[in-house]
């Protein structure tokens, strides 16, 4: 990971992790700037999801997602403002408790209506739970890595079953996928390749090095690839609830499902 250049308001990083971005350059008062201001496209969908579920009336699980990757953004915000191990903790632990809620939505999209899984809820809270425990004992972030990405592969196996065997919505599980393991990509080239990603910054003009702080990038797509993965559970539950949805995105980027009264339904 990245050495400490500069120590700001917030003092000497505590967290297990520091990335690539040079700290306390943009302002003294946050220590990565652009990983920080970023998580904007973790916060502000999410946010617009809630409204959009409380108005059409949603059940409590959707809201319950939208909320998990609104506190991933803000965690996330805290983490790379600060670089405090409290704050690393806010941004990590709130992933894995929030993949557990998109997962349930996804593995209960064909329940009946108002119903309520509770042993698969249980097998989650507890998943949650033990890693949370062992996360504090290990306080290796690979262990929380390993974790997090098994949640997402419980998603992914998911989404390629509805796809293929209930012949749901190829486009959204394509933009949803694609997205995010666009940002993956990212994230590694990142973490992998630091040295040089720095020394090519460091050739740019200061108008034109921000776009090489891929780190953010991982933000800008993990956030958008996880909203979609939220409209993907919404318009397959719903569908099967014979509810008509519109599927729209705003400026064709960030999608949304919006869910008409039943009354309405085809």
């Amino acid at each position: 990971m990245a050495p400490v250049e500069t120590v700001g308001i917030w003092g000497e990083p505590t967290s297990t992790l520091d990335w690539c971005e040079r700290n306390y350059v943009q302002t003294f008062y946050i220590a990565e700037f652009w990983n920080t201001v970023s998580n904007v496209f973790m916060i502000f969908p999410p946010a617009f999801g809630i409204w959009f579920a409380l108005k059409d009336g949603l059940e409590r699980r959707f809201i319950m997602a939208f909320l998990g990757l609104l506190v991933v953004g803000v965690g996330s915000w805290f983490f790379h403002m600060t670089l405090l191990y409290e704050m690393q903790l806010f941004d990590e632990l709130p992933m894995i408790y929030g993949t557990c809620v998109f997962l349930y939505c996804l593995l209960e999209s064909n329940s009946p209506e108002k119903s309520h899984n509770y042993p698969l809820g249980t097998f989650l809270c507890l998943y949650a739970a033990i890693t949370t425990f062992c996360y504090l004992l290990i306080i290796n972030p690979l262990f929380h890595q390993a974790a997090y990405g098994t949640l997402v592969t419980g998603l992914l196996l998911r989404m390629i079953y509805c796809v293929k065997y209930e012949g749901f919505s190829k486009s959204l599980f394509l933009f949803s996928t694609l997205i995010y393991g666009t940002g993956f990509i990212i994230w590694n080239i990142d973490n992998i390749f630091c040295p040089n990603v720095r020394s090519l910054r460091d050739t740019l003009p200061v108008y034109v090095a921000p776009v090489t702080q891929l780190h953010a990038w991982w933000h800008v797509f993990a956030g958008l690839g996880t909203q979609a993965n939220i409209a993907f559970g919404i318009a397959l539950r719903y569908k099967f609830l014979k509810r008509k949805c519109i599927i729209w995105s705003h400026g064709k980027v960030i999608p949304f499902v919006r869910v008409c009264p039943s009354e309405h339904a085809e």
